[in-house]
C-alpha cells in the first residue's frame, strides 16, 4: 500500500465513511520496502507495536544510512544497535535529532511522547558488563518502560546487591547481566518477585569460553523466575523486559 492510499484510507476514517476496524485490517497488509540489499519491514510496527530495529554490525555505513532514511519516513521512534561512533557522526549530519550512547553503541530517534511506565530494573555484575546492560536499558526505555539501574553489584561483593533489596522487590521485570561464572541472576531471582531475564556476557577469562560458561550457569539456575537470552544480547533482554513490564 503506497502513501497516497494510506492518506486516502485515513481520510475515509476521519470522514466516517470507513470503520476504524476495517482500516486497521487494510493497514495490516502494508508491505515492506525493497532496497535491493535489504527489505525494510514497515509492517512490523503494525503487527507488534514496535518498528523495525536496525542491527548495524556487518552492514556498511551507506547501507545503514539508506535503511535509516526509509524508516525515518515512516516511524517516530527508531533504534539502531551495534553502531560505531563514526556511523552516528554520519547519520547526525542528515538528522540532528539522533542521540548516541557510546557505551551501548546505540543510536536512537525518539520523537513520540509515549509515557514511561512501570519499572524495569537493569542490574550488572561488573563494570565490564555495562555495554550489554546499557543496550538493554536503552531498548527498554525506547519501548515505553521506566528504567532504573544498579551497576557493579556482582556476587563477589554481594552486600552491594543486598543494599538494593527494596528496589529489586518493586520492579516489574529485571534484567540481570553478568559475565565470568554468571551467578548474579540466580541471586537476583531469589530476591525478586518478578520475572528475571538473565544475560550472559562475553566478559571473562579462558574457561569462561567467551560467554558459554555463564550461559550454561544461567540455563541451569535453580531460581524458577529466570529466563535466559543469548550471549551479549542486551537488545533482546531489554525488549522482552519492556513487554513484560507493559503487561503487569
Amino acid at each position: 500500500m503506497d502513501r497516497e492510499k494510506i492518506i486516502e484510507l485515513l481520510e475515509n476514517v476521519k470522514q466516517g465513511t470507513m470503520e476504524t476496524s476495517d482500516a486497521v485490517e487494510q493497514l495490516r497488509k502494508l508491505p515492506f520496502q525493497d532496497l535491493g540489499f535489504a527489505k525494510v519491514d514497515h509492517h512490523r510496527a503494525i503487527r507488534t507495536g514496535h518498528p523495525e530495529v536496525v542491527f548495524c554490525q556487518g552492514k556498511t555505513d551507506e547501507q545503514v544510512e539508506k535503511i535509516y532514511q526509509s524508516l525515518a519516513d515512516q516511524h517516530a521512534d527508531i533504534l539502531l544497535t551495534r553502531a560505531e561512533a563514526s556511523l552516528f557522526e554520519r547519520l547526525a549530519q542528515i538528522d540532528d535529532r539522533l542521540r548516541y550512547n557510546p557505551l551501548a553503541r546505540t543510536i536512537l530517534l525518539e520523537t513520540s511522547e509515549r509515557p514511561k511506565t512501570g519499572k524495569v530494573l537493569i542490574i550488572s555484575a561488573g563494570t565490564a558488563d555495562l555495554p550489554v546492560a546499557e543496550e538493554a536499558a536503552e531498548t527498554a526505555q525506547l519501548s515505553g518502560a521506566h528504567v532504573e539501574r544498579i551497576y557493579d553489584a556482582g556476587v563477589a561483593g554481594i552486600h552491594r546487591l543486598l543494599a538494593h533489596c527494596e528496589t529489586i522487590q518493586e520492579a516489574r521485570c529485571i534484567v540481570a547481566v553478568a559475565g565470568m561464572e554468571g551467578a548474579l541472576p540466580s541471586v537476583v531471582g531469589g530476591l525478586a518477585a518478578c520475572p528475571v531475564i538473565a544475560v550472559p556476557t562475553s566478559v571473562g577469562y579462558g574457561a569462561h569460553l567467551n560467554g558459554l560458561a555463564p550461559l550454561l550457569t544461567m540455563l541451569n539456575s535453580c531460581a524458577s523466575n529466570i529466563t535466559v537470552v543469548n550471549i551479549d544480547n542486551g537488545f533482546g533482554a531489554g525488549f522482552n523486559a519492556a513487554l513484560i513490564n507493559a503487561d503487569r
